[in-house]
């Protein structure tokens, strides 16, 4: 019958390794308890966890307790080949023949390091397997059934911490693939506004010339068809940049009377995930006397959702973000405070943190918080940041409240 103390004991360890898998995204932090925790419920010698790495092949050490340097020299190598097919349906596999067993790798080394008895838990995902950990013991023994229970338990545990990281990585990824596209697009609009620029005023010289050389030429001559379709086709080329400056100029707000605490609420909605896998601690202190303004809806939504994400980039792994709107004291505009408690601007940075393509993260075209800025000053409004006095910076946006008798027909 299993001991009262060692069921605690089991339990105690499952609750702390269960705890760090839902609360932690560090994967190799969660591997390296469960390495720990394992040898030291289950009395192993040690144990290492290797994850499958989909693209070579290989199971690549990714966690290690309890082995000497010189076994970690050679077993740091990573596996190919390993015959997955050994393991079959089995949930844990234990290995007696360590010269003998073609799942070990290195029979001599282990051999040496006084190992003589190995206990794999293959960790299966789905329709394969996707690592295994394996436990080491310098003494052959019997386990009992709490014993391959548990070990079972953690295997189960160990799968959730790998989905987790998959599932961060690729939500990562798609995050950051759809922020590069639209910041490169943002560049790409400045960038043909400058040009359309340039070439709209030697255009108009050109159809100004042309204009003039075409009442002159002589209605019989060749010249008269030649300068009518140059005439038609700079026209042409003028209603092209005209487009395409239409396209990369600052939209004007279309502005409606609107709830502002309704905005800032949406654009935390959007961002839940993103507060959610990295434990960001939102909080919203909402005034509820404020009432409708006219603002533009979209263009504030990306005016917040923009800080927010700067701020939740910020603070990093379980930081806080804190959300606040209110009515001045003369009640003739609002403001709205986005604070957080990541490690501030940096003094040299302050006076260009809203220059366009000015930025301080890897990859980024510093253009978000350029447009945020044109979008509050388009709403006659203020947009301005400054560090807190321990830790972390704050910024502020300011904007005028509508004149409500203006707005009654």
């Amino acid at each position: 019958m299993p001991s009262a103390n060692n069921i605690e004991v089991y339990y105690n360890a499952f609750r702390d390794i269960s705890k760090i898998v839902h609360s932690s995204t560090q994967l190799e932090e969660v591997l390296e308890l469960v390495v720990w925790k394992a040898s030291e419920v289950l009395s192993a010698k040690g144990a290492n966890l290797r994850i499958l790495n989909q693209k070579s092949g290989r199971l690549e050490l990714n966690a290690v307790y309890g082995l000497s340097q010189e076994y970690l020299a050679q077993s740091r190598i990573a596996e190919k080949g390993l015959t997955m097919a050994l393991y079959r349906d089995q949930k844990v596999v234990i290995i007696e023949d360590i010269a003998g067993d073609p799942r070990v790798q290195y029979p001599a080394e282990a051999l040496k390091e006084g190992i003589v008895l190995m206990v794999d838990l293959p960790l299966r995902f789905r329709h394969g397997i996707v690592g295994i950990m394996r436990l080491f013991y310098t003494r052959r023994r019997c386990f009992s059934k709490e014993e391959l229970d548990f070990m079972v338990s953690l295997a189960e545990q160990c799968i959730c911490a790998i989905d987790k990281a998959h599932f961060i990585e690729a939500q990562h990824n798609k995050y950051t693939e759809l922020a590069m596209r639209t910041e490169k697009l943002s560049a790409m609009g400045r960038l043909a506004a400058g040009v359309a620029h340039e070439i709209n005023n030697p255009l108009a010289a050109i159809l100004l010339y042309t204009s003039n050389l075409y009442k002159k030429a002589p209605e019989d001559g060749p010249f008269k068809e030649g300068l009518s379709i140059i005439m038609r086709e700079t026209k042409r080329c003028k209603n092209i940049i005209q487009d395409l400056l239409e396209f990369s100029r600052a939209k004007e707000p279309n502005k409606v009377m609107t709830d502002i605490n309704m905005i800032i609420q949406r654009s935390v909605g959007i961002l839940e995930n993103e507060f959610h896998l990295r434990h960001v601690n939102v909080q919203q202190r909402l005034s509820d006397d404020i009432g409708d303004t006219l603002l533009d809806e979209n263009q504030m939504e990306q005016v917040f959702v923009n800080l927010l994400l700067n701020a939740a980039h910020a603070v990093g792994e379980k930081g806080s973000i804190r959300i606040e709107s209110r009515l001045t004291a003369n009640r003739r505009q609002l403001v709205v405070h986005i604070e957080d408690n990541g490690p501030g601007i940096s003094p040299e940075n302050m006076s260009r943190i809203f220059d366009p393509f000015f930025s301080t993260k890897n990859g980024g075209s510093g253009l978000g918080l350029a447009v945020s800025y044109g979008i509050v000053q388009n709403h006659h409004g203020d947009l301005n940041v400054i560090n807190l006095p321990h830790r972390g910076c704050r910024f502020t946006i300011t904007l005028p409240l509508a004149d409500q008798e203006a707005q009654k027909p």
